[in-house]
């Protein structure tokens, strides 16, 4: 029989908690040091980043292990997916996604038992959309205008 060992809950792990289950942007532990530090001024990154490792770990928080970027967290344990912004590296949260978009499909398919997935979107977020300037037929039209 596994036990699990339990462990106190700090002041700091409780802090990077609540700061973290504020935000929707998905932060990297740097960026919720920065934003924690504000309410406890003596907090180490280290200690940051060794918390949300152990909130990770026990399911509290869910760590983003995005394609080519920094681990990003979050705090909304619900299921839902993230689509990540190519230009900018910004990370949203999806909730429109069909639950049997992968699932049982899958399953049927491959012949494994699925335990979980991670499905991750890419592309180009409204802002950075915004200042880039227009490519191909979009060009075209706008000249035409």
């Amino acid at each position: 029989m596994t036990y699990k060992k339990a462990r106190r809950n700090t002041r700091q792990r409780q802090t990077v908690l609540e700061e973290l289950k504020k935000l929707t942007s998905h932060p990297t532990a740097a960026e919720l040091y920065e934003i924690a530090r504000r309410r406890l001024p003596k907090l180490s990154l280290g200690t940051v980043y060794r918390n949300l490792e152990l909130l990770a770990a026990d399911g509290t928080i869910r760590k983003l292990e995005i394609s080519g970027t920094e681990s990003r967290f979050d705090g909304n344990r619900e299921r839902h997916c993230h689509v990540r912004c190519t230009q900018c590296g910004r990370v949203d949260d999806l909730h429109e996604v069909p639950a049997d978009l992968v699932g049982r499909q899958f399953q049927t398919l491959s012949g494994y038992e699925v335990l979980d997935y991670r499905l991750e979107f890419v592309g180009v977020c409204r802002e950075c959309r915004a200042l880039a300037p227009p490519k191909g037929d979009e060009a075209r039209r706008r000249e035409g205008d």
